[in-house]
């Protein structure tokens, strides 16, 4: 405990590691580049069917290292006492946190081994009568057949689910600026019953939401509602960047750019943004989005790769970036998934691209707008898609982004992140 509150002076950060670098559990030395961002890209689809079709059914601060991940990005953390280590989603398009645990009744292939909570001094189910229980109710808590055990079931879309108990366990971060900071009595679900999408090299995901039952909103005002991150590019030699919160969150400095996040309490999970339009050289495109979210017309997700945008707005920027793009060779996507594509050389120039936020003009580098799916082909980082309009960490790599959740803002300040 003490490790906490001398975290709690200061803030502290976590490491943050992209799925796809090799200095994550995901990484897979065979599969082509091609493959790799074809398959972030069908992901980035597969979100926004569980985010539009998700249906909720009965049954001292710390920093982290985030580490990239096929278009994810991946936390270190550790539950239970003694420790047991975990590799997770970070994800702020959800809220709960989750593992595979011993036993399980229906599990996906899970490389690591299982948590086994049987083997923590600390844990302990929640009741269904407690509070704990019932602020999960937007992640469908009900009570076990003998009434003794809150329990979880949350399914997607796209046919992925977790279901388990609700349990209290000491969750423990590895501090990059000190000791390991401990966080006793987390809300977490140990789930015996999930199958679906989930990948055998992951264990669970750790929500970064905005609803209760998140890491963000357990924490709370240890952390005075303040987190940030810096997302290296997945092509990047140095895989890890950082995740702040606390007073180590705080956006300041040159260039720092703020806009206000919008919440909508039908949806309390996501961060909305309000993008006005988005700037092609002189051409300005005026953006609709999506009609959910109240005055928000799309949410920022740590989870999805690409920028996902209505489909006549899609035409639109990608005829001004086709028309005002020269040089290099425009070609397809090998992979057969991105619209447009090209052979990049030394005389390829790309027009400026900037994101018209409410307040905040978001100037985009070559890195946000292209992504790169081999040494030969570059593809527009942008997909169609009607259902709700995602902003993708692609879009993100590269920007230090603060949320200030009591004030409501979100700030964007341009980083190297190899460097942070």
């Amino acid at each position: 405990m003490s490790a906490f509150v001398d975290a709690q002076s200061g803030g502290f950060s976590i490491n943050l590691v992209h799925r796809d670098s090799e200095g994550s559990p995901f990484y897979n030395p065979k599969e082509m580049p091609a493959r790799r961002v074809g398959n972030a890209g069908r992901r980035s689809i597969g979100r926004v069917h569980r985010f539009s079709s998700r249906s909720i059914s009965d049954p001292s601060d710390p920093d982290a290292q985030l580490t990239a991940n096929n278009g994810e990005y991946l936390v270190n953390i550790s539950l239970g006492t003694p420790p047991f280590p975990i590799v997770a989603i970070a994800d702020t398009g959800s809220d709960i946190i989750w593992t595979q645990c011993k036993p399980c009744t229906d599990c996906y292939k899970q490389d690591a081994p299982l948590f086994d909570p049987k083997s923590s001094s600390s844990y302990r189910t929640v009741s269904c009568s407690s509070n704990a229980c019932n602020s999960l109710q937007s992640e469908g808590s009900s009570c076990s057949s003998d009434g003794s055990v809150c329990e979880y079931q949350v399914s997607y879309g796209d046919q992925s689910h977790t279901q388990g108990d609700v349990a209290a366990e000491t969750l423990t971060l590895e501090s990059k600026t000190g000791n390991p900071v401990a966080l006793p009595k987390t809300v977490i679900g140990c789930g015996h019953d999930n199958a679906g999408t989930f990948s055998p090299k992951g264990s669970g995901i750790v929500g970064l939401g905005g609803g209760p039952a998140s890491l963000v909103s357990q924490l709370g005002s240890s952390i005075g509602g303040k987190f940030s991150y810096c997302m290296v590019p997945y092509a990047a030699a140095k895989p890890t960047s950082t995740m702040n919160f606390g007073t180590n969150a705080v956006v300041s400095g040159n260039g720092v750019l703020s806009t206000p996040l919008i919440s909508d309490p039908s949806q309390p999970t996501f961060y909305f943004l309000q993008l006005e339009a988005v700037s092609v050289g002189s051409k300005k495109i005026a953006f609709q989005g999506s009609s959910i979210g109240g005055s928000g017309n799309i949410i920022i997700d740590s989870g999805t790769t690409l920028t996902l945008v209505p489909t006549d707005f899609f035409s639109q920027l990608s005829d001004a970036v086709e028309t005002q793009v020269t040089g290099g060779t425009k070609t397809s996507d090998p992979e057969g998934f991105f619209s447009l594509c090209y052979v990049p050389d030394s005389s390829l120039k790309l027009p400026p691209v900037t994101a018209h936020f409410k307040g905040a003009d978001v100037v985009l580098t070559s890195d946000n707008i292209f992504i790169q799916v081999n040494d030969k082909v570059v593809c527009l980082a942008f997909y169609a898609n009607d259902q709700l309009s995602i902003y993708g960490n692609v879009a993100q790599q590269n920007f230090l982004i603060g949320y200030d959740l009591p004030k409501q803002t979100l700030s964007f300040k341009p980083t190297d992140c190899t460097n942070t």
